[in-house]
Parts: structure tokens; sequence; C-alpha cells
């Protein structure tokens, strides 16, 4: 293993999957990239009914440049504070922030940095709110053609 991605986010599932795979990367001896995915946000479109002056809902939604840029703020931070919290200066880290689908994001990360392996953490969904919301873990675990290292949450007691 020479490389290493990590996904993250702003939950605590993220950072206990960032610590885990920067501290493997250590014992490695890997270069790490960390990707952020900014999934689209999206500010509804006001509509107006011309006949009677009521605004609809027509299902379109367009997203705002101040929604991407602070999107992207919040993604760098993100990078920025897990690489003053777990990196130090032996670390090769690369970051990459993509703006779609979290988990083909992933996926597309991971080849374009020439990863050897996926860590990422698990929100441990079940039942209706696993299928409802999906997984991305689960997904990057079907879809990618490299190992995933999935990094569950410890639960408190």
């Amino acid at each position: 293993m020479k490389k290493i991605l990590i996904g993250i986010d702003d939950s605590k599932f993220a950072e206990h999957a960032v610590e885990y795979g920067f501290n493997l990367a250590h014992q490695l001896n890997a270069d790490i990239g960390l990707v952020h995915i900014m999934e689209p946000i999206t500010a509804p479109m006001p509509v107006v009914d011309t006949t009677m002056g009521i605004p609809f809902d027509n299902g379109t939604d367009m997203i705002t440049p101040e929604l991407y840029h602070m999107q992207d703020e919040r993604a760098k931070n993100m990078i920025a504070d897990a690489v003053k919290k777990y990196g130090h200066d032996k670390m090769s880290i690369s970051n990459f922030t993509e703006y779609g689908d979290t988990a083909d994001g992933i996926i597309k990360c991971a080849k374009d940095f020439g990863a050897d392996m996926i860590v990422i953490g698990t929100h441990s969904r079940t039942g209706l709110d696993r299928f409802l919301m999906g997984s991305v873990a689960e997904h990057v675990i079907r879809h990618s053609e490299i190992p995933v290292l999935v990094v569950p949450m410890k639960h408190e007691e």
C-alpha cells in the first residue's frame, strides 16, 4: 500500500475514519489523499402561475454561486483541519474536492490519485433509514476496483 485515499466529511463517523486512515498511512509510510465530495445543494427557483399569480414548484432547482462558494470553503477547512490534526511533516498529503455524487466521486478520485486503498467511515444506518438514504460505503465497496476499508464508529456507552 503506497497510496491511501481517505473520504472526509463533517461527521463524527468520517472523523474516526480519517484518524484511522492517517494512522494506517503512517505505519505503512504511504501517501495520503483526502477527498471531500460536495453534493449539489440547490435553491429552488420561484415560479409563478401567470393565471393565478400563485407560486408553485416546477421541479427545477438551481445551485447559486454563493452556495457553491460556501460548500467549497467548508470543504477546504475540513481538509486543512484534518491535515493539521493528524498529519506531520514527513507525510505526503494530497487533497481533492469534487462535486457530484459522493460514492462515485470517491471512486473517481481513487482512480485519479492512483490509490491502492480507500478508507471511509460508515454511518451504520440500518433498515428503512438505509433503504431511503442509501449507503455510500456500500456503493463504494461494490464498485471499487481496489480494497475498501470501512471504519465503523465505536458506540459510546
